[in-house]
């Protein structure tokens, strides 16, 4: 594509951005600021998760009960504790200048030590009949799925449609640009944001966070101005919307089927909150 031709594709998109975006903050921060995606309402949300883990946890108690753990926790440690990755970032690298110049690529950690279990360790015993509990939770809440055709269907499907989305000549020249920016401000030219995000200079730890230096400091917040100068979040939100639109219309059958499987798996978790909740 042409120089000439990649601005007249960025005016368009961001025309089109202007029309159904209006009520976008000027400073994009998190990727709600950047408005729904067509394939949003086919997957599985944050209150899903929120909902599944409180009704797990329910029925997991249950079948705890039956095999003689009358007092088991809803929110257990396990005996020892595990080493845990958190992953925390976004689908276009860091979007908060704020955090960026605080945290880097990283996050602070008293915000995800308020994360772990509030629960007392689980015993042994527990221990050693939690995992067939858990299963059975599993399957519980999965009833009626069929996960491998329909419950795992869009986010197969998302993984083929980002591929596409990378290879779009608009977010290419739109990243060269960002890639430029940033390195014009003395910092490594990386391909794109995700690059600039997983750089192994910046020693992520056990847990995933990073060591919070200057120099990963100071990349990312030149990594969002830059991203906030050429309006970098917005065009990929933009390319990406447009190619999940095609996605679901080629394929509107399958999402339908999958959509359906998650309004079964929603209705199972409302029952068992309704029954143990």
């Amino acid at each position: 594509m042409t120089m000439r031709g990649w601005r007249l594709g960025v005016v368009a998109v961001l025309a089109a951005l202007c029309v159904s975006g209006s009520g976008r903050p000027e400073d994009i921060r998190t990727t709600s600021d950047l408005g729904p995606l067509p394939a949003d309402r086919y997957d599985y949300t944050p209150q899903d998760y929120q909902r599944s883990q409180r009704a797990s946890a329910l029925l997991v108690r249950q079948c705890m009960a039956e095999h003689g753990h009358s007092d088991f926790p809803l929110d257990p440690r396990y005996p020892s504790d595990p080493i845990v990755a958190t992953a925390v970032g976004t689908d276009y690298g860091a979007l908060d200048l704020a955090a960026a110049r605080r945290w880097g690529y990283g996050w602070d950690p008293a915000k995800f030590r308020a994360l772990e279990p509030k629960g007392r360790r689980m015993t042994n015993a527990e221990y050693a009949d939690f995992p067939a509990c858990n299963a059975e939770s599993s399957r519980r809440l999965m009833r009626g799925i069929d996960v491998k055709r329909d419950w795992l269907y869009a986010s197969t499907r998302s993984i083929e449609v980002d591929k596409a989305v990378k290879r779009d000549p608009r977010l290419r020249a739109a990243w060269d640009v960002w890639s430029r920016c940033v390195a014009e401000q003395g910092f490594t030219r990386y391909p794109d944001p995700v690059a600039a995000y997983t750089d192994t200079a910046w020693h992520r730890g056990s847990d995933g966070n990073t060591r919070h230096t200057q120099r990963e400091r100071a990349t990312a917040a030149a990594d969002v101005a830059c991203k906030r100068r050429h309006h970098t979040a917005e065009l990929w939100h933009a390319v990406r919307a447009r190619k999940q639109a095609v996605d679901i219309s080629r394929h509107r059958d399958r999402y339908a089927a999958g959509l359906r499987a998650l309004r079964t798996y929603r209705a199972t978790i409302a029952e068992v909150l309704r029954q143990l909740g």
